[in-house]
């Protein structure tokens, strides 16, 4: 049996949590042999992955792994070797990456994914750009929801801001694209803890609302339990899937990437 199949029917996720299986019935992502880097230089090899609609998938692995440059390959933003990608059942494979937007997928890189001297309120309008058939009015209010600390400040300069509001401004700015699919690169890098939960659990909130969350994360204890499914990349390759509450069972991966010790 492989590791993923080990995996599949093993402790289930958190109360609460939705519980898809690591299958590509009704996926709303699906990758297919996905070889890709840049120039003539492989960095992920033959990658299978499929992501269920209002799941909560992450991405973990150790440095170097290839995980941002899967995020990237889905963006059109590396070299493609070889294999498909598939949004919604539509091939999606070398589409360039502003075309994606109004198909329904939003990205937020890791840095530089603020416009700091624009107000929170133009950074956030921005996110309308690409995609003119949103409701701007109505996004701005499920934002506002999301990240009431925005609405208080809306009229300040992004750059002003405290790292983990700026990451809540480059998160409702994806928003305000009404995407059903939210890419994160990892999302709470350089954050205090405090606002590194905060982002965890407005990624739980972002999932209520009907979108679907695909996020590289480093912290990877914390991440993998609000996971519907994790994904552990080794040099470049898929090593082993399964619930998140299963990878933290799991003793190969928590001696091996989560710095050992007992299972939370």
């Amino acid at each position: 049996m492989s590791a993923t199949g080990s995996l599949q029917g093993a402790n289930a996720p958190r109360v609460g949590s939705a519980v898809h299986a690591v299958t590509s019935v009704g996926a709303i992502l699906e990758i297919r042999g996905l070889t890709a880097g840049y120039g003539g230089a492989a960095i992920i090899e033959a990658i299978d992955m499929d992501v269920a609609p209002n799941e909560v998938r992450i991405i973990v692995g150790p440095n170097g792994a290839g995980k941002s440059t899967l995020l990237k390959s889905v963006l059109s933003m590396t070299t493609r070797l070889a294999g498909t990608i598939r949004f919604k059942g539509q091939d999606i494979t070398g589409l360039p990456t502003p075309a994606l937007v109004p198909l329904g997928i939003a990205a937020v890189p890791q840095t530089r994914n603020v416009f700091p001297s624009l107000s929170v309120a133009e950074n956030l309008d921005v996110g309308t750009y690409a995609a003119p058939r949103a409701d701007a009015r109505r996004m701005l209010e499920r934002v506002f929801e999301l990240f009431p600390d925005l609405k208080a400040k809306r009229k300040q300069a992004a750059g002003e801001l405290s790292g983990g509001q700026r990451q809540m401004v480059a998160l409702g700015r994806a928003l305000m694209s009404d995407p059903a699919l939210l890419l994160l690169d990892e999302p709470t890098a350089g954050l205090s803890p405090v606002y590194l939960e905060r982002i965890f659990d407005l990624i739980l909130d972002i999932r209520q609302t009907g979108v679907t969350v695909v996020m590289v994360e480093q912290n990877a204890r914390q991440a993998l339990r609000i996971a519907d499914v994790g994904t552990v990349l080794v040099g470049g390759r898929h090593y082993i899937s399964g619930h998140g509450q299963a990878l933290l069972a799991n003793d190969d991966v928590r001696r091996s990437f989560l710095g050992g010790g007992v299972a939370a």
